[in-house]
């Protein structure tokens, strides 16, 4: 907790064009919370080196992701808006949890299974420890709240593990993080395949809408949309393609899922996928024109970066001052 004020932390990687899965479950919802809390949200370019990266195009995403933050409605006066690498305490912190996390809780991580299966010729060590790392992001911040995608909840358990181990060893230490799922918008499928989550690494383009496509462009995605052989637009978990582009259009729209089936009762599917495409593409507009207007502006992306590091670190190196003495590290 920081001051008054319980903590909320949260950080995206920049490697690659973010998704509307991660503007709707994530980054939409991110800029309610700085009224009641004091929020991080930090670009994670550590993580994103478990891939091997372009350096040039890491730099550029890095910028474009602080960009995307701020376009989508978190103002750097009212959230502490940062670069993972540009506070030396997650890397320290890091380390240390690593040799408080077991080797079997590690491997058991789905999503480094998921990884070493695509990146088979670079499961390295850093691919394995990454959530000791994640844990490091939170825990440094002595964070409460962590708003979690589904497919993150075993990483934020694993941070709350090793907070326990370590509080049970050395004594209060860390707060223990609880996760916010917002069960509205929780997962975002893949339009060419409605039983997958929509991803920014899906090779297949149709699959998946990006936040900075163009509104003909999401139009054309939305009409190529997966759905089945029926017309008719009704929730259901025998039609997950349709039920997709419900919860997508709901997301935009503020329609409940039975105020969508009456607009759209009788018909038929071609008429709901265009106005889901121009709900999305017109919702999305506003963020995109800022984003064009903060990107052109480098030096501002560069202060807020600096400022926000800064403020970052006075916290960090509250929390690695009593973390290296309980241990026994010589201040």
């Amino acid at each position: 907790m920081t001051g008054d004020k319980k903590t909320v932390f949260s950080g995206v990687q920049p490697s690659g064009n973010l998704t509307i899965g991660n503007y709707l479950g994530a980054i939409k919802n991110f800029s309610k919370f700085s009224e009641e809390y004091k929020t991080f949200y930090c670009v994670v370019d550590l993580h994103a080196i478990t891939v091997r990266q372009v350096p040039a195009e890491l730099r550029k995403r890095t910028y474009e992701t602080l960009a995307l933050y701020m376009a989508c409605g978190l103002d750097e006066k009212k959230n502490t808006l940062f670069v993972q690498s540009h506070v030396p305490q997650h890397a320290e912190l890091g380390w240390i949890l690593d040799c408080y996390t077991m080797f079997g809780e590690l491997s058991r991580m789905t999503q480094f299974k998921d990884k070493s299966a695509k990146n088979a010729q670079n499961i390295n060590a850093g691919l394995f420890t990454y959530p000791a790392l994640m844990a490091a992001d939170i825990l440094l911040y002595q964070t409460d709240v962590v708003p979690v995608g589904i497919d993150q909840k075993q990483h934020l358990e694993l941070a709350r593990d090793v907070a326990m181990r370590f509080n049970q060893i050395y004594s209060d230490t860390f707060t223990v993080p609880e996760g916010y799922i917002n069960t509205d918008t929780m997962k975002i499928m893949s339009l060419a395949e409605p039983t997958a989550k929509m991803s920014k690494s899906d090779p297949n383009q149709n699959a998946v809408v990006y936040i900075l496509d163009s509104k003909d462009d999401i139009i054309r995605k939305f009409k190529r949309a997966v759905t089945d052989s029926d017309t008719t637009v009704k929730y259901s978990d025998e039609k997950p393609g349709i039920s997709n582009l419900m919860t997508i259009y709901r997301a935009f729209t503020g329609k409940t899922y039975e105020e969508i089936e009456r607009e759209f009762d009788g018909r038929g599917y071609g008429d709901f996928k265009l106005a889901v495409g121009e709900a999305c593409a017109d919702g999305l507009a506003p963020v995109r024109d800022e984003f064009s207007r903060l990107i052109a502006d480098k030096a501002h992306l560069e202060a807020v970066m600096k400022s926000g590091a800064e403020e970052a670190a006075y916290y960090a190196r509250k929390t690695m001052s009593k973390v290296r003495r309980k241990i026994g590290f010589v201040n």
